[in-house]
Protein backbone atom coordinates (compact mmCIF):
# COMPACT_ATOMS: atom_id res chain seq x y z
CA UNK A 1 0.00 0.00 0.00
CA UNK A 2 1.10 3.56 -0.70
CA UNK A 3 1.10 6.17 2.06
CA UNK A 4 1.81 9.89 1.75
CA UNK A 5 3.47 11.46 4.78
CA UNK A 6 3.32 15.23 5.09
CA UNK A 7 3.74 17.87 7.75
CA UNK A 8 4.46 21.51 8.50
CA UNK A 9 1.77 22.95 6.27
CA UNK A 10 1.82 26.23 8.20
CA UNK A 11 -1.34 27.67 6.75
CA UNK A 12 -0.14 27.37 3.15
CA UNK A 13 -3.16 26.05 1.25
CA UNK A 14 -1.51 26.80 -2.09
CA UNK A 15 1.32 24.41 -1.31
CA UNK A 16 -1.01 21.82 0.25
CA UNK A 17 -3.34 21.71 -2.75
CA UNK A 18 -0.42 21.21 -5.13
CA UNK A 19 0.92 18.40 -2.95
CA UNK A 20 -2.49 16.75 -2.88
CA UNK A 21 -2.63 16.88 -6.68
CA UNK A 22 0.70 15.05 -6.80
CA UNK A 23 -0.50 12.54 -4.21
CA UNK A 24 -3.58 11.83 -6.31
CA UNK A 25 -1.40 11.08 -9.35
CA UNK A 26 0.47 8.48 -7.29
CA UNK A 27 -2.60 6.46 -6.30
CA UNK A 28 -2.00 6.87 -2.57
CA UNK A 29 -4.13 4.75 -0.21
CA UNK A 30 -3.66 6.77 2.99
CA UNK A 31 -2.25 10.07 4.24
CA UNK A 32 -0.36 10.62 7.49
CA UNK A 33 -0.03 14.23 8.69
CA UNK A 34 2.59 15.02 11.33
CA UNK A 35 1.26 18.38 12.48
CA UNK A 36 2.00 22.10 12.36
CA UNK A 37 -1.09 22.85 10.34
CA UNK A 38 -1.51 26.59 10.65
CA UNK A 39 1.01 28.85 12.38
CA UNK A 40 2.64 31.76 10.55
CA UNK A 41 1.17 31.06 7.14
CA UNK A 42 -1.04 32.77 4.57
CA UNK A 43 -4.37 31.14 5.58
CA UNK A 44 -4.21 29.53 9.04
CA UNK A 45 -7.90 29.17 9.84
CA UNK A 46 -8.85 28.15 6.32
CA UNK A 47 -6.15 25.48 6.35
CA UNK A 48 -7.48 23.91 9.54
CA UNK A 49 -11.00 24.02 8.09
CA UNK A 50 -9.74 22.12 5.06
CA UNK A 51 -7.72 19.55 6.98
CA UNK A 52 -10.61 18.79 9.33
CA UNK A 53 -12.64 17.57 6.36
CA UNK A 54 -9.98 15.07 5.23
CA UNK A 55 -9.85 11.42 6.19
CA UNK A 56 -6.22 11.60 7.35
CA UNK A 57 -4.32 10.20 10.30
CA UNK A 58 -3.10 13.36 12.08
CA UNK A 59 -0.91 14.10 15.07
CA UNK A 60 -0.19 17.38 16.86
CA UNK A 61 2.80 19.58 16.04
CA UNK A 62 4.54 21.89 18.48
CA UNK A 63 2.97 25.01 16.94
CA UNK A 64 -0.47 23.38 16.99
CA UNK A 65 0.01 23.01 20.72
CA UNK A 66 1.13 26.66 21.01
CA UNK A 67 -2.08 27.81 19.34
CA UNK A 68 -4.30 25.45 21.36
CA UNK A 69 -2.66 26.33 24.69
CA UNK A 70 -1.95 30.00 23.94
CA UNK A 71 -1.22 32.28 26.88
CA UNK A 72 0.96 35.27 27.67
CA UNK A 73 3.64 32.87 28.91
CA UNK A 74 3.58 30.97 25.60
CA UNK A 75 3.81 34.25 23.67
CA UNK A 76 6.75 35.49 25.75
CA UNK A 77 8.62 32.18 25.41
CA UNK A 78 8.35 32.35 21.60
CA UNK A 79 9.19 36.06 21.51
CA UNK A 80 12.44 35.48 23.39
CA UNK A 81 13.87 33.39 20.57
CA UNK A 82 11.84 34.43 17.51
CA UNK A 83 9.98 37.75 17.78
CA UNK A 84 8.44 37.56 14.29
CA UNK A 85 7.07 34.09 15.00
CA UNK A 86 5.58 35.43 18.23
CA UNK A 87 3.84 38.17 16.25
CA UNK A 88 2.52 35.54 13.83
CA UNK A 89 1.32 33.35 16.71
CA UNK A 90 -0.52 36.25 18.34
CA UNK A 91 -2.22 37.06 15.03
CA UNK A 92 -3.03 33.39 14.37
CA UNK A 93 -4.78 33.03 17.71
CA UNK A 94 -7.01 35.99 16.85
CA UNK A 95 -7.93 34.62 13.42
CA UNK A 96 -8.40 30.92 14.25
CA UNK A 97 -11.86 29.89 15.45
CA UNK A 98 -12.50 28.41 18.89
CA UNK A 99 -13.67 25.21 17.22
CA UNK A 100 -10.43 24.91 15.27
CA UNK A 101 -8.32 25.57 18.35
CA UNK A 102 -10.16 22.72 20.05
CA UNK A 103 -9.45 20.51 17.04
CA UNK A 104 -5.72 21.22 17.40
CA UNK A 105 -5.89 20.62 21.14
CA UNK A 106 -7.35 17.11 20.84
CA UNK A 107 -4.78 15.83 18.33
CA UNK A 108 -2.52 13.08 19.73
CA UNK A 109 1.15 13.90 20.31
CA UNK A 110 2.30 10.71 18.55
CA UNK A 111 0.87 7.48 17.19
CA UNK A 112 2.07 3.90 16.70
CA UNK A 113 0.56 2.10 13.70
CA UNK A 114 1.02 -1.05 11.64
CA UNK A 115 0.71 -1.23 7.87
CA UNK A 116 1.48 -4.29 5.73
CA UNK A 117 3.56 -5.89 8.49
CA UNK A 118 5.59 -2.73 9.16
CA UNK A 119 5.43 -1.09 12.60
CA UNK A 120 5.34 2.70 12.24
CA UNK A 121 5.77 5.54 14.74
CA UNK A 122 4.45 9.00 13.86
CA UNK A 123 6.02 11.93 15.74
CA UNK A 124 6.36 15.62 15.02
CA UNK A 125 9.87 16.39 16.26
CA UNK A 126 11.27 13.18 17.73
CA UNK A 127 10.06 10.24 19.84
CA UNK A 128 11.18 12.23 22.89
CA UNK A 129 9.81 15.74 22.24
CA UNK A 130 7.61 17.47 19.70
CA UNK A 131 10.20 20.25 19.28
CA UNK A 132 13.37 18.16 19.08
CA UNK A 133 15.25 18.59 15.80
CA UNK A 134 16.24 15.66 13.62
CA UNK A 135 18.58 17.45 11.22
CA UNK A 136 20.50 15.86 8.32
CA UNK A 137 23.90 16.33 10.02
CA UNK A 138 23.44 14.37 13.25
CA UNK A 139 26.00 11.77 14.28
CA UNK A 140 25.21 8.08 14.57
CA UNK A 141 25.53 8.42 18.34
CA UNK A 142 23.04 11.29 18.47
CA UNK A 143 20.47 9.43 16.38
CA UNK A 144 20.84 6.23 18.43
CA UNK A 145 20.24 8.25 21.61
CA UNK A 146 17.16 10.02 20.20
CA UNK A 147 15.45 6.74 19.24
CA UNK A 148 16.56 4.70 22.25
CA UNK A 149 13.67 2.53 23.42
CA UNK A 150 11.71 2.75 20.15
CA UNK A 151 10.46 -0.67 19.00
CA UNK A 152 8.93 0.32 15.64
CA UNK A 153 10.58 -0.38 12.28
CA UNK A 154 10.24 3.17 10.95
CA UNK A 155 9.81 6.63 12.46
CA UNK A 156 8.28 9.46 10.45
CA UNK A 157 9.01 12.99 11.70
CA UNK A 158 8.98 16.60 10.55
CA UNK A 159 9.48 19.86 12.47
CA UNK A 160 12.83 20.96 11.00
CA UNK A 161 11.42 21.60 7.49
CA UNK A 162 14.55 19.90 6.14
CA UNK A 163 14.12 16.44 4.55
CA UNK A 164 16.56 13.72 5.56
CA UNK A 165 16.79 10.08 6.66
CA UNK A 166 18.79 7.71 8.86
CA UNK A 167 19.28 4.04 9.58
CA UNK A 168 20.21 3.18 13.17
CA UNK A 169 22.54 0.44 14.40
CA UNK A 170 19.53 -1.66 15.45
CA UNK A 171 17.74 -1.32 12.12
CA UNK A 172 15.29 1.52 12.75
CA UNK A 173 14.65 3.80 9.78
CA UNK A 174 14.05 7.50 10.51
CA UNK A 175 12.50 9.68 7.81
CA UNK A 176 12.09 13.44 8.10
CA UNK A 177 9.47 14.44 5.54
CA UNK A 178 10.54 18.08 5.13
CA UNK A 179 7.76 20.68 4.89
CA UNK A 180 4.74 21.29 2.71
CA UNK A 181 4.27 24.96 3.51
CA UNK A 182 7.59 26.44 4.64
CA UNK A 183 10.69 24.61 3.34
CA UNK A 184 13.99 25.67 4.93
CA UNK A 185 16.30 24.48 2.15
CA UNK A 186 17.68 26.00 -1.04
CA UNK A 187 14.76 24.36 -2.82
CA UNK A 188 11.55 26.31 -1.97
CA UNK A 189 9.22 23.66 -3.41
CA UNK A 190 6.76 21.86 -1.15
CA UNK A 191 8.09 18.53 0.09
CA UNK A 192 6.43 15.33 1.29
CA UNK A 193 7.23 11.61 1.50
CA UNK A 194 5.76 8.79 -0.56
CA UNK A 195 6.11 5.44 1.24
CA UNK A 196 5.23 2.07 -0.28
CA UNK A 197 4.63 -0.76 2.22
CA UNK A 198 4.54 -4.35 1.02
CA UNK A 199 4.64 -7.51 3.14
CA UNK A 200 7.00 -6.21 5.82
CA UNK A 201 9.20 -4.19 3.46
CA UNK A 202 9.00 -0.55 2.39
CA UNK A 203 10.47 2.04 0.03
CA UNK A 204 10.72 5.78 0.72
CA UNK A 205 10.77 8.71 -1.71
CA UNK A 206 10.94 12.43 -0.95
CA UNK A 207 8.87 14.28 -3.52
CA UNK A 208 9.18 17.99 -4.34
CA UNK A 209 6.19 19.86 -5.76
CA UNK A 210 6.07 23.33 -7.29
CA UNK A 211 3.23 25.70 -6.36
CA UNK A 212 2.30 29.38 -6.67
CA UNK A 213 4.72 30.74 -4.07
CA UNK A 214 4.25 34.35 -5.19
CA UNK A 215 0.49 34.25 -4.58
CA UNK A 216 0.96 32.58 -1.21
CA UNK A 217 3.50 35.24 -0.25
CA UNK A 218 1.13 38.03 -1.29
CA UNK A 219 -1.62 36.71 0.97
CA UNK A 220 0.77 36.25 3.90
CA UNK A 221 2.06 39.82 3.50
CA UNK A 222 -1.51 41.13 3.70
CA UNK A 223 -1.92 39.68 7.19
CA UNK A 224 -0.09 42.83 8.32
CA UNK A 225 1.47 41.64 11.56
CA UNK A 226 5.01 42.92 12.15
CA UNK A 227 7.38 40.72 10.17
CA UNK A 228 4.72 39.21 7.86
CA UNK A 229 6.55 40.44 4.76
CA UNK A 230 9.79 38.79 5.87
CA UNK A 231 8.00 35.48 6.41
CA UNK A 232 6.36 35.87 3.01
CA UNK A 233 9.69 36.45 1.29
CA UNK A 234 11.02 33.23 2.81
CA UNK A 235 8.34 31.28 0.94
CA UNK A 236 9.93 32.43 -2.30
CA UNK A 237 13.57 32.31 -1.23
CA UNK A 238 14.27 30.48 2.04
CA UNK A 239 17.40 31.88 3.70
CA UNK A 240 17.57 30.14 7.06
CA UNK A 241 15.46 28.22 9.53
CA UNK A 242 15.00 31.28 11.72
CA UNK A 243 15.35 34.92 10.75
Amino acid sequence: MKVAVLSDIHGNLFALNSVLEDIKKNDVDEIFCLGDLAMAGPEPNETIDFVKKQNWTIIQGNTDKMIADYSEAVYNAVKEGAPIMANALENDVKSISTENKEFLKQLPEKLALEREGVNILLVHGSPRRNNENIFPDLTKEQINEIVAGVKENIIFCGHTHIPCGYQTDNGITIVNDGSVGRPFTDNPEACYVLADFNNGAFTIEHRFVDYDKVKAAEILTKRHFEGAEKLANMLIKPTSRHM
